[in-house]
């Protein structure tokens, strides 16, 4: 099965999403769907999806599992919950009990945009965490080059765990290389419980100036990093949009891991989402 490992679907009518309010994310401020990602999936080969959170609400992971359950291209959801809340483990239960949520695979936190880069390391954070853990879910890193450290120490202090390092930690592709991206990274692949996502490149490039080429470096690091069984694809729709079509995006970041190897493209394209989000899902 071919997935990709990383898109989402939103509704500025209905929800407010505080990340789109930039003037430069006008193009993607509308509503997107399962209809609308349907045909995309379909042209590029795609057989299914993991559908991440936007907002930091439980309404949105709730929705999502509705989604899930009548719409059988997605495998898999990556939800929000409050991670502080002292009672989290009766919402996760919840939520697994719902409709739908036996899809639910993962919870995640927009990290990036809090204010401490050592908020994954509060310990209302971790408690939360291993609320999680304790129902086999995976754990979805937000995070930049800042927040790195903090996720490097909770790596750690959960070995048991499963992590996926959503956007390689979105590198600074527009700006040139970044040793300090490049060495936290390293760090945190030495984690053998941490994947990482090819997903999310074109848009930290400059978006009207971008092609393989440019992402390769930055590709290879990863995966000189997290080796072949820890890559994951994603196509980051439709936030992608921004710098190009879906096809374009998938045929970009298909060529920088055909690169390395036609076995480092195949895991990245299914094999390896399957195993760092336990997917209940065929061959």
């Amino acid at each position: 099965m071919i997935i990709d490992g990383h898109q989402h679907f939103w509704d500025p009518a209905r929800a407010h999403y505080p990340w789109m309010d930039a003037p430069e994310l006008a193009p993607i401020r509308r509503a997107f769907g399962p209809a609308d990602l349907a045909p995309l999936l379909k042209a590029n080969g795609i057989e299914a999806s993991i559908v991440v959170q936007c907002r930091s609400a439980l309404e949105e992971t709730e929705e999502f599992l509705r989604i899930a359950n009548v719409t059988p291209s997605v495998i898999g959801v990556v939800g929000w919950v409050d991670l502080t809340d002292g009672s989290l483990g009766g919402t996760l239960d919840r939520l697994r009990a719902s409709p739908g949520g036996q899809k639910l695979v993962g919870i995640r936190h927009q990290v990036h945009d809090e204010l401490d880069p050592d908020w994954l390391l509060r310990s209302d954070v971790q408690r939360g965490l291993t609320a999680v853990f304790a129902r086999d879910l995976t754990y979805d890193f937000l995070v930049r080059t800042r927040e790195l450290p903090a996720a490097i120490a909770i790596a750690r202090d959960f070995p048991h765990a499963r992590f996926v390092l959503d956007h390689a930690a979105k590198p600074p592709i527009a700006d040139g290389w970044s040793a300090e991206w490049a060495d936290r990274i390293a760090a945190l692949a030495v984690c053998g419980n941490v994947w990482c996502k090819i997903s999310g490149l074109a848009t930290e490039a400059k978006w009207n100036d971008w092609n393989a080429e440019r992402l390769f470096p930055f590709v290879e690091h990863a995966a000189n990093c997290f080796g072949e069984d820890r890559l994951i694809f994603g196509s980051d729709w439709p936030v992608c949009l921004l710098a190009g079509s879906y096809g374009e995006i998938k045929s970009a970041l298909e060529a920088c891991l055909a690169r390395l190897g036609p076995q480092v493209r195949e895991k990245a394209f299914g094999m390896n989402a399957k195993r760092a989000y336990r997917l209940a899902v065929a061959s």
